[in-house]
């Protein structure tokens, strides 16, 4: 049976140190081959990787030739500081930014906003679309924000998003294609046409991962579960097949329903991403290779 093969974005976070500088570079040119759209580069809570991301983003656009689109949030900046990053991604020729609210910082009580700065992600889009020259992808969530009452509160607050400059929204991770699916259906009804590209976590640690779903308020199936508690039992190689499985399935799942992109979350570890682009059909390209 024929399938599309989707299009693919990948998503990175900026190095701390120099082997985690290391590992960046070597999964930026691992995956740089499978040609993707664009790759996303991360922002720390409060703004706390903010020359970091700047330096991450244009090093991987000139020394990969990738489309980048740099993550910039609200956090802990006034307005002009904030317009400052993007005219200097613009001056180094980056045309994409990723516009979040952003995380509060660590023992903070949750968002405030700068008393000079953007009080939402709303706010920062207008402004980035006023100067004409970016594309603005943003964040949407099949499952409730955090600090969102229901889903459909952020339905409405992605339709904002996109009346104020979005061109795409990447969504949240998820364990279930259907999630993703009612998720779909209500943009839909509610007037949003602008694509929404599901976000895929591939497992790379399943202890990380539900740290992570916590915080994210994704919901961790009890199937899931008892899956990992057996795959630990036969050791690390299970653990990664049964990984790659869950993976390749849920991709499956979203491509027979109609979806034509994917966005891997890849935590700075090209192995398990690069396994699951292999089983959906996305092969290398020639001549996709690091420049000088």
């Amino acid at each position: 049976m024929s399938r599309q093969t989707p299009k693919i974005s990948f998503e990175f976070f900026p190095p701390k140190t120099l082997d985690a500088s290391f590992r960046l570079w070597e999964t930026a040119q691992a995956l740089a081959p499978l040609g993707p759209e664009y790759v996303s580069v991360t922002y720390g809570a409060g703004g706390t990787t903010r020359k970091l991301t700047h330096e991450a983003v244009t090093t991987i656009n000139r020394q990969f030739g990738l489309n980048v689109a740099a993550h910039l949030t609200c956090v802990e900046a006034t307005r002009e500081e904030t317009m400052k990053i993007v005219q200097d991604y613009a001056d180094a020729g980056i045309r994409e930014i990723v516009a979040l609210r952003g995380d509060a910082p660590k023992g903070s009580d949750g968002f405030t906003a700068h008393q000079d700065g953007f009080n939402n992600s709303v706010e920062l889009i207008e402004a980035i679309a006023a100067r004409g020259d970016m594309t603005i992808r943003v964040g949407a969530y099949p499952e409730p924000h955090p600090d969102s009452p229901d889903t459909d509160a952020d339905v409405a607050w992605l339709k904002r998003k996109i009346e104020a400059g979005a061109s795409s929204a990447i969504t949240q991770f998820f364990f279930d294609a259907d999630t993703f699916f009612r998720f779909r259906d209500k943009c839909a009804a509610a007037g949003i046409d602008a694509p929404i590209v599901p976000g895929i976590l591939p497992i790379q640690s399943w202890a990380g991962t539900k740290r992570f779903a916590a915080m994210c308020n994704t919901t961790v199936p009890d199937w899931a579960h008892e899956a990992f508690d057996l795959a630990a039992l036969d050791g690390a190689d299970a653990e990664r097949q049964l990984a790659t499985g869950i993976c390749v399935d849920l991709c499956e799942k979203l491509i027979a329903g109609g979806v034509d992109r994917l966005h891997f979350y890849t935590l700075n570890r090209p192995e398990l991403t690069r396994d699951v682009c292999a089983a959906l059909g996305v092969r290398p390209k020639a001549g996709l290779e690091a420049v000088a």
